[in-house]
Parts: structure tokens; C-alpha cells; sequence
């Protein structure tokens, strides 16, 4: 334990998280969002929060390139960087749970360890991984930032799913299968219902 560790204690609320759900009626959760470069990830979580915003719903997005430009700006993309960046949102992460907020987490976050950290940071019951399992020649397709393109050049190294792992969920809640023949605003959909039937969005 280093001085400062030892110097500090958990201060508690005066509002538990249950009477913060209960203001909201619904159940605070993290939808973590999980898949190759260009599978879609974030354009779904954005499809699912202003469904979610429109019903009245109190959501929010944490974006792993948005997160970068701050929060996240002094990590580069080693295996310890990744794994703090995953840290860092899973942490976040259990904040907005705690307020009783669906917080949507888009990030690539490769390795399984990884994200069951941020599964045990969350809790069980709360932490919901949806695994957008597109093919890498669909991400190749579209490759959206131009990165997959420059990954083959050998103009970028460490990326996932060509010159660095990714590690597919092995029991993901949730697999939503990308590609051509499947839009985001109907994998959209099958987050919303996924939710209803877990009680998310009724509070109970």
C-alpha cells in the first residue's frame, strides 16, 4: 500500500443506488460493446442511445476513440496500454452503473482478460457483453478510418485482427451478427429487446 493509499477511505453516498434506479425507473447498466475495427460497434451504441434518449431513457456513450482524445490521451496501443485504456472505461463505467445510468462502452477492448476486469468492475448482472461478430473482410471493406489499409502497408503495427490478437467472447450476453445483409438500426433492435427482457429498461 503506497502513503497515499493509506491516507484515504470510502466516503458513502446519502442516496443509494437503488433509489437512483428507482428515480429513473430503470436498472443502471454497461452495454459493452465488443468487435474488430469497423464492425459497426460505435454506429449501433449511437443508433441505441437516441432510442433510448427518444423513450426518455437516461443513457450515455463512452466512445474508446473519443475517450482517447482525453481521459485516455497518454496511452499508445502496447497490450499494457490496452489493457489500461480498458481499465479506465471499465472504471467510468461503474460510476454511471452506480448512478443508475445505461452507459454504452464501444471500444475494441481485444483481449478476454480485459474485459472480464471490467466485467468484475461493473458487477454481475450489470455488465452485458455484445459481441458485434462481423467478418474481417467486411471491416476490411468498409474500413472506415483508412486504417486497415495503412495495417497491411505496414505503415501502422499493433492492430487488431491483422498484426495483433483479437480474442472473440467466448459466452458474450449478446452476438450480433454484422455484415451486408444486417443494418445497425436492425441489430439496434436487438439490443432494445435485449434489454427489455433483462428488465433493464422496466426497473424490476
Amino acid at each position: 500500500m503506497n502513503q497515499a493509499q493509506g491516507n484515504i477511505r470510502w466516503h458513502p453516498a446519502a442516496i443509494t443506488a437503488a433509489e437512483r434506479e428507482r428515480s429513473k425507473g430503470q436498472r443502471g447498466a454497461a452495454l459493452w460493446f465488443t468487435g474488430l475495427s469497423g464492425a459497426g460497434k460505435s454506429t449501433i451504441a449511437a443508433i441505441v442511445d437516441h432510442r433510448l434518449h427518444a423513450a426518455g431513457r437516461h443513457s450515455y456513450i463512452l466512445d474508446g476513440d473519443n475517450l482517447r482524445f482525453g481521459l485516455c490521451k497518454d496511452l499508445g496501443f502496447s497490450p499494457a496500454d490496452r489493457a489500461e485504456n480498458i481499465r479506465r472505461i471499465g472504471e467510468v463505467a461503474r460510476l454511471f452503473v452506480d448512478a443508475g445510468l445505461i452507459v454504452l462502452c464501444a471500444a475494441i477492448s481485444p483481449y478476454r482478460r480485459d474485459r472480464e476486469q471490467a466485467r468484475a468492475l461493473v458487477g454481475a448482472g450489470r455488465f452485458i457483453e455484445i459481441f458485434v461478430d462481423t467478418e474481417l473482410a467486411e471491416c476490411e471493406r468498409r474500413d472506415p478510418k483508412g486504417l486497415y489499409r495503412r495495417a497491411r502497408a505496414g505503415e501502422i503495427t499493433g492492430f487488431s485482427g491483422i498484426d495483433a490478437p483479437y480474442e472473440r467472447p467466448e459466452a458474450p450476453e449478446l452476438r450480433l451478427v454484422g455484415g451486408p445483409s444486417s443494418g445497425p438500426d436492425a441489430l439496434a433492435e436487438q439490443v432494445l429487446a435485449h434489454l427489455l427482457a433483462q428488465h433493464i429498461l422496466t426497473g424490476t
